[in-house]
């Protein structure tokens, strides 16, 4: 392994994979307990078998006793397996959350995404997902295999001293297998994860150039590119498996050989057959209860072993994950009393260097609970005067003023805008969830409500209500239906200033003149903006502003 992977680890991944696991909670601790709690059952089950066959020869009822400590033992070692798991599981879903939560919003923050092409989203997909073993398996697995094994040895050594002496001297090349295989499975891991950061860039890349190369007639060239990257990944990925597998048998071969030895010598030992001196002379029960507790030894640390690839590929995404730029505190939830003034005064809306304004120097004044209409063509700006209330455009100089506050001291105001748009977001779920989004506190009465207000009554009545299933495209929704949702929710949100861009857009005549009643519904009461190409949707507004 490289000094300078090996310093990034220790400088970096693994400071940021300790501080991101307290996001496993009370699960996260606990997991690694009921994996200890299985070293008692584990001593029990050894107990009650060793007992019960050396009380067999006397008859059933003798061994009855050991038989039912073997059955209730088993069972607990069951129950604690699988609490265990169900507890690192809860752990990985905890700490996945809070790293995906991080790494979104560094993302959505500092435009992280725009910067390191796929690498930030390839993190936030593949990186998190990475973590789920390293939380779920590799950490209760290595405060376990830490002291499990000491605990069964001094159990072992209560029947034969000499056997927990031969079980704690193997496993010192144990160990040396463990960190010499980790150390070369780590490496391959950090080249598997690059290889596949890399075939995302280079994917997400090609996407956004796509008409580029089909205008340069490049798909040849495109198509070998991706092929080489995908190739590249595929023999990372072997070689991780490979080294995997070695040091998987390497750990075999000793956990077996350690056995063994044990078996040797218990048995030898019972037929007085040992080639020198013993400090002890062995019975069944104490011999057969030494042999049942080996393999147990290193339970623990196959279990550990097993996991180890976990932690390699966790400490390569963390390493990426940790260089996304931290994310910026949330801005203050923004709330009116009553509908605010909206005033722009000098406003100029560049989106790059060099370009034209979109906005030079635009004053527009708006009383508060005034119906604004921004009436003209495609290109004009009207759209972009709504995304700069919600912070989507660039206030390149002026000042936007809120009631009495600078649009710019203030952040965003979104969380104090309700939003219907030509193109609204339709979630998998229900019906009920979807109208949620805007004010998620609404009672299913009022999402009712809501809904039928609209005009959506069609679609409660004929399709379960509430209840009725969509799914992300809005599968059986109408273009229409769609906006309806959209206006709904901005009907249900509490907010003073109302944004509507291009409501009826692509509608009909028919159906956008059964939506104006309920967007000026809707607009009241409020500080309304409307952008618009529709002369019968401006003529609902108190001002028609032309671009």
């Amino acid at each position: 392994m490289s000094a300078r992977f090996t310093a990034d680890l220790d400088a970096v991944a693994r400071p940021w994979l300790k501080a991101i696991g307290s996001a496993g909670g009370r699960a996260g601790k606990t997991a690694p307990l009921w994996l200890l709690a299985d070293v008692p059952a584990a001593i029990a089950f050894a107990g009650g078998l060793a007992l019960g066959i050396d009380a067999l020869p006397r008859g059933l009822p003798a061994a009855a006793p050991w038989l039912v400590l073997i059955a209730v033992a088993a069972l607990a070692r069951g129950l604690l397996a699988r609490r265990g798991a169900r507890a690192g599981a809860e752990a990985a879903a905890g700490v996945k959350a809070a790293a995906r939560h991080q790494a979104v919003a560094a993302i959505l923050g500092h435009g992280a995404a725009r910067r390191t092409g796929g690498e930030a989203l390839s993190a936030v997909v593949e990186g998190v997902e990475a973590l789920d073993g390293h939380v779920s398996r590799f950490v209760p697995a290595r405060l376990a295999s830490a002291v499990a094994p000491l605990l069964i040895i001094a159990a072992v050594a209560v029947a034969s001293p000499v056997a927990a002496g031969v079980l704690l001297f193997t496993l010192v090349p144990f160990g040396l297998v463990m960190a010499l295989a980790g150390g070369a499975a780590g490496e391959e891991s950090r080249r598997q994860f690059l290889a596949l950061e890399r075939l995302s860039s280079l994917c997400l890349d090609r996407v956004r150039a796509l008409p580029v190369v089909l205008a340069f007639q490049a798909e040849g060239a495109v198509t070998r590119d991706l092929s080489r990257a995908a190739e590249d990944l595929a023999a990372r990925t072997i070689r991780v498996l490979r080294m995997a597998f070695l040091s998987s048998g390497a750990l075999e071969f000793f956990a077996a050989l350690s056995v063994a030895l044990v078996a040797v010598y218990c048995g030898f030992n019972l037929l007085r057959l040992l080639p020198f001196p013993a400090p002890e002379q062995l019975d069944l029960k104490r011999a057969f209860f030494a042999l049942a507790l080996a393999p147990e030894v290193y339970a623990p640390l196959r279990r550990l072993a097993a996991a180890y690839h976990d932690r390699q590929a966790a400490e390569a995404a963390a390493l990426t994950l940790a260089a996304l730029p931290a994310p910026t505190p949330s801005p203050p939830v923004m709330v009116f009393d009553a509908p605010p003034a909206i005033r722009f005064q000098s406003v100029t809306v560049t989106y790059a260097a060099g370009e034209t304004p979109v906005f030079d120097s635009f004053d527009l004044a708006i009383a508060p609970g005034e119906v604004v209409a921004l009436l003209g063509p495609s290109g004009s700006g009207k759209t972009t005067l709504l995304n700069l209330l919600l912070g989507l455009a660039p206030l390149s100089s002026g000042e936007v003023l809120i009631g009495d506050q600078r649009l710019s001291h203030l952040g965003s105001i979104a969380s104090a805008v309700a939003w219907a748009g030509q193109s609204p977001v339709v979630l998998p779920g229900t019906l009920a969830d979807n109208l949620a989004l805007a004010h998620p506190g609404a009672r299913r009465d009022e999402l009712e409500v809501a809904a039928r207000a609209v005009g959506l009554t069609q679609v409660l009545d004929g399709r379960g209500g509430l209840d009725a299933r969509l799914d992300e495209r809005g599968a059986g929704l109408s273009g229409g239906e769609r906006r309806r949702l959209s206006l709904a929710r901005a009907m249900l949100k509490p907010a003073g200033i109302l944004l509507l861009d291009e409501p009826t857009a692509d509608l009909d005549a028919a159906s956008e003149q059964s939506l104006l009643p309920i967007i000026a519904q809707a607009a009241r009461g409020r500080t309304t903006l409307i952008a618009t190409h529709s002369e019968a949707l401006a003529a609902l507004a108190s001002r028609v502003v032309r671009l």
